[in-house]
């Protein structure tokens, strides 16, 4: 789908030079002299490469078209997590450095939403909360503030992420998967 180089937002996917870029930062520029244009920070997906380019008001360019579909997760091995579709039973397997540290969260027969394009997984996007076991944490200490004091505590799947002083070893919590931060107990 082609659209103008004005209407380029931070997050949208694109197909330019033969690749799948993701824009990270985007600013119109409307100089004194001469014609406005964008300016646009982008990530190749399949490279990891980075790339500004300036486009020119007027010139369109190509918004790749993802497919989206529900999954569940099933089990990991070294390299891959395997997921299945819930309606046909057909099994995916995805790489480990697609999902990155976000795999650990993965619990058997969460749902999770898998972007494709060309037919190929490129993001796996997870529920915003999921439920954690706290296997060990430090013991609060004495006379600090509950306003500003949070501990380091280690969750079940080897997650470190930092804990109110009330929360101890055993208790269950539920945990942001965007930004792998406490969110309440439970």
């Amino acid at each position: 789908m082609k659209i103008n180089a004005s209407e380029i937002r931070v997050g949208m996917l694109l197909e330019y030079k033969n690749d799948l870029w993701q824009v990270l930062k985007t600013q119109h520029v409307k100089p004194g002299k001469g014609g406005a244009f964008a300016q646009v920070e982008m990530k190749s997906v399949g490279k990891n490469t980075k790339l500004n380019e300036r486009f020119r008001s007027s010139e369109t360019v190509e918004k790749a078209s993802l497919d989206e579909n529900k999954y569940n997760y099933m089990y990991e091995d070294d390299a891959n997590y395997f997921f299945m579709e819930p309606k046909t039973f057909e099994q995916i397997e995805i790489k480990k450095e697609i999902i990155g540290e976000q795999g650990k969260l993965l619990t058997e027969n969460l749902e999770v939403s898998v972007s494709f394009y060309n037919e190929n997984p490129i993001s796996v996007e997870l529920p915003n909360q999921v439920q954690c076991k706290i296997e060990t944490t430090d013991a609060a200490l004495k006379g600090q503030t509950v306003s500003s004091s949070y501990k380091p505590a280690t969750l079940d799947n080897g997650l470190n992420i930092q804990v109110p002083p009330f929360i101890e070893a055993g208790d269950e919590v539920i945990v942001d998967t965007r930004n792998l931060e406490y969110i309440k107990k439970i």
